[in-house]
């Protein structure tokens, strides 16, 4: 099979790190290709900015939970959507700025994901491993504070860089099936393959380094839903100017 594919198969969050520089020249490298991800409409609404300074580390591992691979790894950048940047433009053409439209909201994050995936991929093929951290968004005000963010501008997850210091198991995904229907929305046969990759999912969390809960998917993402997730973030966005017109 092809060698992306198996990578691409063979992802893992690593959350424990080497202490080893990244080269700077891979560094820009893992940039670039980041920024050759797809953008809609041109507008490349993505910032990132890159933590060098340690206490900063530290007060954004604090602020995402805890997580002591924030301030461990060789790199932590904070992924940004931006219509800051492209809305300065507005009033250049002299042009009214719409920048507080859901589309465009939905654009700038979009751009994110997809900007991220492209560094992660590049990294992963280069030996690093990689760590998300969507728990930037549990203090994003905080965060944003820290960070100088102005309004158009919103912390959308964080990102680990750094040589791996251990070897985690892949984590099983939903069986193919469940996730790909042809010409129209059916949930035939879901329960079934779901009950199944329930017990791979179980052996997994028993099984993998370090012990585990034992806890199946469908339990799992059922607590996830029926609890109130981030509350806060719908007042965040829209003092940030994200109000979803």
């Amino acid at each position: 099979m092809n060698s992306v594919i198996e990578l691409l198969k063979s992802h893992r969050s690593i959350r424990k790190f080497r202490d080893e520089a990244i080269d700077p020249d891979l560094f820009a490298a893992l940039l670039q290709a980041g920024q050759a991800a797809a953008t809609s409409s041109f507008l490349q609404g993505a910032t990132i900015i890159r933590i060098k300074d340690r206490s900063k580390r530290e007060r954004l591992a604090e602020l995402a939970g805890n997580q002591p691979y924030v301030a461990s790894a060789a790199e932590f950048l904070v992924m940004c959507a931006d219509l800051k940047r492209a809305g300065n433009y507005c009033r250049a053409y002299d042009k009214p700025f719409a920048g507080d439209y859901t589309e465009h909201f939905i654009i700038a994050t979009v751009d994110v994901a997809l900007l991220a995936q492209n560094i992660v991929t590049a990294a992963e093929a280069a030996g690093l491993g990689i760590c998300y951290i969507g728990g930037l968004r549990n203090n994003p005000t905080d965060v944003s504070e820290l960070l100088q963010l102005p309004q158009g501008v919103y912390p959308v997850f964080g990102l680990c860089l750094g040589y791996p210091d251990q070897d985690p198991e892949v984590k099983p995904r939903l069986p193919l099936e469940v996730i790909l229907k042809e010409d129209a929305y059916h949930e035939e046969g879901n329960a079934e393959s779901i009950a199944a990759y329930d017990e791979r999912v179980r052996d997994y969390y028993r099984t993998r380094t370090g012990g585990g809960h034992g806890i199946s998917w469908s339990e799992q993402v059922a607590t996830l839903l029926s609890e109130k997730s981030r509350p806060h973030m719908k007042s965040f966005l829209a003092s940030q100017g994200f109000t979803f017109r």
